[in-house]
């Protein structure tokens, strides 16, 4: 497959595609259709080549992690000891394999990392700290942040065009 490196290829109707998708990922190819003004033959064959393209990685369902009782959001800013190929390597595997994790940054700047990550409570949180993240190979220095509250989360990209809004 060939990756599409910028948006040149994109149409007004390939976003608008893009824009309804992210409004509601479980929408008909049918309702699609009608909304974007394309047979469903043509709005079929652009969507696979969104999807093709990688535009398009897949389609998920967004939890509310409040009903799932994962109340407490938390950021983790992570330096680590060495930063050697390896060292970052090891440290990478280790955060994938953790389910709390919900996103993994490495970054410039002071810290090396930041992590975004949900516990059910501040035991669970704690737990995290001491037993599993600070003993980590080569960290050196973690700042645990919890959140008071969220004034925007989002999964919804900015489209061509959006910004001049």
């Amino acid at each position: 497959m060939r990756e599409q490196s910028s948006t040149t290829h994109l149409d007004e109707v390939d976003l608008s595609i893009l824009w309804q998708l992210q409004q509601d990922g479980r929408i008909s190819i049918s309702e699609l259709a009608r909304r974007i003004g394309l047979s469903q033959p043509a709005t079929h064959t652009r969507l696979k080549r969104l999807e093709t393209y990688n535009i398009i990685r897949r389609h998920v369902s967004l939890l509310d992690r409040d009903q799932l009782g994962l109340d407490l959001l938390c950021f983790f800013q992570v330096r680590l000891q060495a930063h050697s190929e390896e060292a970052l390597i090891r440290f990478e595997e280790a955060v994938l394999a953790l389910p709390a994790i919900l996103e993994c940054h490495y970054l410039t700047g002071e810290f090396d990392y930041l992590l975004k990550a949900v516990f059910r409570n501040r035991q669970e949180l704690e737990h995290f700290d001491r037993r599993t993240l600070t003993p980590l190979p080569d960290v050196v220095h973690v700042i645990t942040s919890v959140v008071l509250s969220e004034v925007k989360s989002t999964t919804v990209l900015p489209l061509p065009g959006d910004y001049a809004q």
